[in-house]
């Protein structure tokens, strides 16, 4: 039976937000009761929730969301576990030692995934702590050299919070094909499996970011 597991944040006013940016706004601009149908006005950032950077994110002239193929959006995908140990306090990097219990996999995937664990912090003041796991500079090459679609994250960068370098960032945008998605959620249970992943970008002229619906689809037992 194949089962359909949603990896998105709803999308809310009180979300957490990278620091310096707006949260969103949904205002109820028409009800039922008075103009006989539903509207919301929705005003925010394209990096807000769960979204997908663009190349044209951190360099101009680059892809925009727009530009690429909606086949760069899907395919298969493998979630690495690399939860912290949580009796240490220091933030630990992302390795491919990390990966090496699903090598097989991660080499067949259009997407790595990381659970970090942080998901479960979002309705929390400590999900902008500074201390989510992050990809190392080997983990960076491998995702490049394999090829891959794009990486995905359960936390609010893919870099350190207060890193304005943007390693990780410039490193996989720059090859103007791989995409970023972060803030994703629920991928404890897609641990080691490899399935059908989309994260459908939102369609909009210059997308530098968007969010997404991020969705799983495998086969389960």
């Amino acid at each position: 039976m194949m089962t359909i597991l949603d990896l998105t944040h709803v999308l809310k006013e009180d979300i957490p937000i990278f620091p310096g940016t707006e949260p969103p706004t949904l205002e109820a601009a028409c009800s039922c009761e008075k103009e006989g149908f539903a509207e919301t006005k929705i005003c925010m950032y394209s990096h807000v929730g769960t979204h997908m950077d663009a190349p044209a994110h951190l360099f101009t002239g680059f892809a925009t969301l727009d530009q690429i193929p909606a086949a760069q959006f899907c395919g298969k995908a493998v979630v690495v576990d690399c939860t912290p140990d949580p009796q240490e306090n220091a933030a630990c990097a992302i390795t491919m030692r990390d990966i090496a219990p699903h090598k097989a996999l991660a080499d067949q995937a259009d997407f790595l995934l990381f659970h970090t664990g942080w998901s479960d912090k979002w309705d929390t003041g400590d999900y902008l702590l500074d201390r989510y796991p992050c990809m190392d500079a080997e983990v960076t090459e491998y995702l490049i050299r394999m090829g891959k679609k794009g990486v995905g994250v359960d936390c609010i960068s893919i870099d350190r919070l207060h890193d304005g370098g943007l390693r990780n960032h410039r490193a996989l945008l720059q090859t103007n094909s791989m995409v970023i998605i972060e803030n994703l959620t629920h991928l404890k249970p897609l641990v080691g499996k490899l399935f059908y992943f989309f994260a459908m970008p939102l369609f909009y002229r210059k997308a530098d970011g968007a969010p997404v619906r991020a969705i799983a689809i495998y086969e389960a037992l």
